[in-house]
């Protein structure tokens, strides 16, 4: 019996190639160091995130802690061993607990993202208790009679159809409600994704626009998210939007052109302190990264206020994972 193979929804729009140009962000940093609100935006972004970065560690398993607790896979464990040629236990206690470390920090680092970032740029932080009208959301803003509303996920594969479905439930279920609360007269949500690119996307945001005009009908939709990213639909009398914003769109929607280098020069700050940085010559295991995050030709000895010169090289890994080719 042959399988039939599901078929792409013909709706899904097309994903852009996202290039960045390390030359082009290095000008966007120099011209960054004169901008005192912009510096101003990054030094309270950099003190938020040391104090919550301190506090997260502090609470990360530690060398004491009990095996029992951090639900390990065995399977894994083995093959893991069986990869490094281990002989004894010791070894491979020595990758449990950075494996761990990294695992509680992905659970936790995007909520980190959004309390530091989105006060900064103007946002309200939704309190989103469970089966609640806000529920979906993470923060919002009012400009003028437009409520701005998005919820947020740290990477650009986190959705499932069901969350999808549930997304579009909640739009079509508690819009209204969001627009009563703030006085509003217009509503405009956002699906917005911290880091990555649409093209790296496994397309379940588009399915969130897809399943609410379903729910609206066609009588409601004023502009179809048909082989688009975004869609019209009315709530009542009131005009309505929905898109999907992912990595470098999101942050420029939340706090203009320079957002995210901002935010990436405050995590830098925050993270990585200025010293030795690896040789020219350095030879990575990840076969790529030294492409990644070598200087432009003539680009070497630049000087930058913000950022000093050992952590250009940071600057570039990160934009990196917001981009789907860096070139010089």
């Amino acid at each position: 019996m042959e399988l039939a193979l599901a078929r792409k929804n013909p709706n899904i729009p097309d994903a852009k190639h996202v290039a960045y140009s390390k030359s082009l962000i290095l000008k966007s940093l120099d011209a960054l160091d004169g901008d005192r609100e912009a510096h101003r935006r990054i030094f309270s972004m950099e003190r938020e995130f040391q104090g919550k970065i301190r506090a997260h560690i502090a609470a990360l398993p530690a060398a004491s802690a009990k095996f029992k607790n951090f639900n390990t896979s065995p399977f894994v464990l083995m093959f893991y061993a069986q990869s490094k040629n281990y002989t004894k236990i010791s070894e491979i206690v020595g990758d449990i607990l950075p494996a761990k470390r990294f695992s509680s920090m992905e659970t936790s680092a995007g909520r980190m993202m959004e309390e530091v970032a989105l006060p900064v740029y103007g946002w309200e932080i939704v309190p989103s208790g469970m089966h609640t009208p806000n529920s979906a959301l993470d923060g919002r803003r009012v400009e003028g009679d437009v409520l701005k509303v998005v919820t947020l996920k740290s990477g650009p594969r986190c959705l499932n159809d069901e969350m999808s479905e549930n997304f579009a439930d909640n739009i079509f279920a508690h819009g209204p409600a969001w627009l009563e609360e703030s006085g509003a007269k217009t509503l405009d949500f956002t699906y917005g994704v911290l880091y990555g690119t649409k093209k790296q996307s496994n397309k379940k945001d588009w399915h969130i626009l897809g399943k609410l005009a379903a729910k609206l009908g066609t009588n409601n939709v004023t502009h179809s998210p048909n082989r688009q990213w975004s869609m019209g639909f009315k709530i009542g009398q009131a005009a309505s939007s929905a898109t999907v914003r992912v990595g470098d769109e999101w942050w420029g929607f939340l706090g203009g052109r320079s957002c995210l280098l901002e935010v990436c020069c405050a995590l830098i700050r925050a993270c990585v302190r200025a010293g030795a940085s690896d040789d020219a010559g350095t030879n990575y295991e990840i076969s790529d990264l030294k492409d990644i995050v070598s200087l432009p030709a003539g680009l070497a000895g630049a000087n930058f206020a913000i950022l000093q010169n050992s952590q250009i090289p940071w600057l570039l890994f990160l934009m990196r994972h917001f981009c789907d080719e860096l070139n010089d």
